[in-house]
């Protein structure tokens, strides 16, 4: 009764969790040395029973790692290793069979990969897609793993029109910022942009200081752990607004 309250607390085999599973079960197998029967160096079922039982203790131990691995598969899996004589046999079809699903899901994520775009999502949330989709990616084929550099192309290639002078003017910089820079000078940006379009036709602010955040093509720099990070000929872009409007905004002057 132990041994089961134990197996129930693996999350059964599904079609999403595989990696997951094998991990676990294969921990849990070898906890209970019955490993050696299911994907070790004691696979094959002695052809002769011997004075020392070997034969009858392999049965038993075979027995007892097929059982673990059909109770915690789902029913819809199970038809696939039912027949399975040996826990090896039931153990090679699953990760068969997975491999197979593993490359379809790999070739969806990464065509959805490649067509993403901002939309409607904010800064936040279409990094956050980007980087899921990618670790993804890479959980399914470490050999895919996708660095920064990539990274940061695809999410430039997808972002909307209103931020390409934006990012036009940071590819000019001499250092380039990091991912998680650059997600946080595209969310202040976006989150500035909102704050003038929310103040509506009445507001005193112009449409050039609206646009302070542009900074000039090789101009730019970035000072860390504050928003007002960016250098345009030497003067922070909190100055070009107003002492009035930086409080207005929340930004402190430097």
């Amino acid at each position: 009764m132990s041994d089961l309250q134990l197996i129930g607390g693996v999350k059964k085999l599904n079609h999403q969790n595989y990696n997951t599973w094998q991990t676990c079960i294969s921990s849990y197998l070898q906890g209970q040395e019955l490993w050696e029967v299911t994907n070790g160096s004691d696979t094959i079922q002695p052809l002769r029973e011997d004075a020392n039982g070997i034969l009858r203790r392999w049965r038993m131990r075979a027995g007892k790692s097929m059982f673990i691995l059909k109770t915690t598969i789902e029913e819809e899996l199970l038809d696939h290793i039912r027949d399975a004589e040996t826990p090896k046999e039931a153990w090679d079809t699953l990760a068969v069979l997975f491999s197979k699903k593993n490359d379809t899901k790999l070739q969806l994520l990464e065509n959805e990969l490649l067509s993403v775009a901002q939309r409607e999502l904010t800064v936040p949330q279409y990094f956050h897609k980007v980087k899921s989709l990618c670790r993804e990616i890479g959980n399914l084929d470490p050999h895919a793993q996708i660095g920064e550099s990539r990274m940061k192309r695809i999410i430039i290639h997808g972002l909307k029109p209103e931020f390409h002078s934006f990012v036009a003017a940071i590819q000019g910089w001499p250092t380039q910022p990091s991912l998680h820079e650059f997600e946080n000078l595209l969310a202040s940006q976006e989150a500035l942009t909102k704050q003038m379009s929310d103040l509506g036709a009445g507001s005193s602010i112009s449409k050039p200081e609206a646009e302070v955040l542009y900074v000039s093509k090789g101009k730019g720099s970035i000072r860390s752990g504050n928003r007002q990070g960016f250098n345009r000929s030497g003067q922070d872009w909190s100055n070009l607004v107003s002492k009035g409007q930086n409080d207005r905004f929340g930004l402190k002057q430097v």
